[in-house]
């Protein structure tokens, strides 16, 4: 099995997308070693003729500085304060939306969350919904039920196609390569089978 590192969905072996929230699972594999594979060599120590020639005894401190195991008020202070984040999220400074503007329901609006947005069609045998449910705008099942994803990270919104049918297409140009995700910005126009989607990004005041 598979874990999807994004949604945690328990995936079968074999699978390049995750059947629960349509992230890509390559990532996963690549991290995660094979069972038959030799684990890492542990790095030698560093060579004995790094140290200083000459470290100062404990026992010659300085008058000055705390006894050991004591703290002082600036180091407490310094020790109560939690420690960075090693690598903060980055909240998008705007808000972001598709809307339907031919070949469905006419400017029915899907609002798009940070992170990952799957657009498809609501899958009866796993019970997942995407975030772009384009079920009742696509009465001729154009649509793959994971038809591509939307993600809005790092202050940036990109779309995906994974492996659809029929294929994503951007300002009616060439067809996505799945797996290549592409940048968007606000007016783009997304074709999904026979639904066309216009994107409109609105910063937060």
């Amino acid at each position: 099995m598979i874990k999807c590192s994004e949604c945690g969905y328990e995936n079968m072996d074999g699978l390049d997308y995750c059947d629960g929230c349509g992230a890509k699972l390559a990532a996963a594999d690549a991290s995660a070693p094979s069972a038959g594979a030799a684990a890492p060599e542990t790095p030698a120590p560093a060579p004995e003729a790094e140290k200083p020639a000459e470290e100062p005894p404990a026992a010659e401190a300085k008058p000055s500085e705390a006894p050991t195991g004591e703290i002082k008020p600036a180091e407490a202070a310094a020790a109560e304060a939690p420690a960075p984040a090693a690598a903060a999220a980055v909240v998008a400074a705007f808000k972001a939306r598709l809307k339907v503007v031919r070949g469905g329901r006419k400017d029915q609006e899907f609002p798009l969350e940070d992170g990952n947005n799957l657009v498809g069609r609501w899958d009866p045998e796993t019970g997942a919904f995407p975030e772009v449910d384009l079920d009742a705008d696509d009465p001729e099942a154009k649509i793959s039920r994971k038809h591509a994803l939307i993600r809005i990270a790092e202050g940036k919104i990109t779309v995906e196609d994974i492996g659809s049918l029929n294929g994503t297409y951007v300002n009616r140009g060439s067809r996505l390569q799945p797996g290549s995700p592409v940048e968007l910005k606000t007016g783009d126009e997304i074709i999904i089978g026979k639904t066309f989607l216009k994107l409109t990004v609105d910063p937060i005041s």
